[in-house]
């Protein structure tokens, strides 16, 4: 098989992360991007230390033009384009009708919905050519209606699922994929914008940020013929 290159927004920490650690261990040559550069080059170094490939590209992925301009650059530099992990995210502390704002609002939807549909639109050309795959990591909340979840996050979220049925229902002739990844709670740092911060033990019964990259791994290595269109992964608690 030749190269397959990936772009992964968000991908500094947590999910994003273990996602590009998991592509590049399974022959992907990873994009990882994100705001925090040097969260990204700790990235890159430790899949380059594993013998993987992988290069940082730092953006605000609110940034149309940007984003497009990232999309330039990996197709000018690889030659091609052929998944996308959409991983970036926003929450905020104060998410219910009586105390969210309007300016929070916004940077969520634009974070987590906005600029997720900028990512594809600006990749589409290139995953057209070359049959690719998208995974939009969403949220049990993308999936369900979670009361804690907040107005903004799970409209965002929920939004995906739309967004990923189109890309599938539109796209499917030219060998486009997408999947709505929805995990119940992932023990990152994310969880720290919740008005209730989980402690440990909280922590220590939920998913981790590596399964959710073997399941994006699981995802991107499926063969052309096969799309999964959803995937929901809970954590199991015990006692």
């Amino acid at each position: 098989m030749g190269e397959r290159v990936l772009w992964i927004t968000g991908g500094g920490s947590g999910m994003g992360a273990a996602s590009a650690r998991a592509a590049a261990g399974s022959g992907w040559t990873v994009v990882v991007s994100g705001r925090r550069e040097a969260e990204l080059e700790t990235v890159v170094a430790g899949i380059r230390d594993a013998g993987g490939r992988a290069t940082a590209l730092p953006l605000d992925v609110r940034d149309g033009g940007a984003v497009r301009t990232a999309v330039d650059t990996i197709v000018a530099t690889r030659g091609r384009l052929d998944g996308v992990v959409l991983s970036a995210g926003l929450n905020a502390p104060k998410r219910r009708w009586d105390d969210q704002s309007m300016d929070d609002f916004r940077a969520i939807v634009d974070t987590n919905l906005t600029a997720a549909v900028s990512v594809v639109d600006a990749a589409l050309p290139a995953l057209r050519r070359d049959g690719g795959v998208a995974v939009a990591i969403s949220s049990y909340a993308g999936w369900s209606y979670q009361p804690r979840a907040g107005v903004a996050y799970s409209a965002s979220k929920t939004a995906l699922g739309s967004v990923v049925r189109a890309l599938n229902d539109q796209e499917e002739a030219h060998g486009v994929r997408a999947c709505h990844l929805c995990p119940g709670d992932v023990a990152t740092d994310f969880l720290d914008q919740r008005p209730e911060v989980p402690d440990a033990e909280a922590r220590a019964a939920m998913l981790t940020p590596a399964d959710i990259g073997e399941a994006v791994r699981f995802v991107l290595d499926s063969p052309p013929h096969v799309r999964i269109d959803e995937l929901v992964i809970s954590p199991v608690r015990r006692g």
